[in-house]
């Protein structure tokens, strides 16, 4: 088969610009460090309740309007489960799984994470509007899925 000079430009073009995307990812990623963060901090998920801070699950006022949640998630429910905060707060998320993978997202953010057993999931969030915000696992985890939420009141 023979190919015409304007297709083999076309082609040359095509491969050298996803060959040149590649390196600028790789570069991004590695030698600059702007790779997403992930699997940095591990726990047993066996032995969740015995490892601070995750044996004392609760909200902790840190600073002014700056909280920590710290969080387990197992079947079907958060711990803790409803959350009061006043409004303009800035919350810290310390969050982990005993059980299988689920998922955090609280509806009207951006606010999204996928939280496995192992690992320590850490987001923060600053909530400026009043009201309440449904927290979901948006991760399959079994039967009772569907039930599986909470709320973040803010005041």
């Amino acid at each position: 088969m023979k190919m015409h000079r304007s297709e083999k430009i076309w082609l040359t073009l095509s491969f050298g610009m996803i060959i040149g995307f590649m390196l600028i990812t790789g570069y991004q990623t590695f030698a600059l460090e702007m790779g997403p963060p992930s699997h940095k901090e591990r726990i047993d998920p066996q032995k969740v309740d015995e490892i601070a801070p995750f044996d004392n699950p609760g909200i902790t006022q840190i600073g002014d309007k700056e909280y920590e949640v710290v969080m387990t998630l197992q079947i079907f429910s958060f711990n803790p489960g409803n959350i009061e905060i006043p409004a303009g707060s800035t919350v810290h998320f310390t969050m982990t799984s005993k059980d299988v993978t689920h998922g955090f997202q609280v509806a009207g953010t951006n606010l999204n994470a996928m939280v496995m057993p192992g690992y320590i999931q850490k987001i923060t969030q600053t909530f400026d509007e009043p009201g309440e915000y449904l927290v979901l696992c948006n991760e399959y985890c079994g039967a009772g899925h569907q039930a599986m939420a909470t709320k973040i009141i803010v005041k």
